[in-house]
């Protein structure tokens, strides 16, 4: 189905968008989208820091469970 719309059929229904929300909302609309990128960007640059500091330091894992969970397995 999407593939039949073609470039006219995407320029009428970016006119139609643009009609109906106005470009003002459009340009906020897409500077949140541009916020939320860069973002989740960031976030996922801190984590990979994470964990290779975590390697470099030595750190092992420790076990967090509960001695009264340990004696049920």
């Amino acid at each position: 189905m999407l593939n039949n719309i073609g470039l006219p059929g995407l320029l009428l229904i970016a006119v139609v968008v643009l009609v109906l929300f106005g470009r003002g909302k459009i340009s906020a609309l897409m500077g949140e989208v541009g916020k939320g990128i860069t973002s989740f960007k960031k976030g996922i640059a801190e984590g990979n820091k994470e964990l290779e500091d975590a390697s470099e330091g030595g750190e092992t894992a420790h076990d967090v469970t509960q001695a009264h969970e340990k004696d049920k397995a």
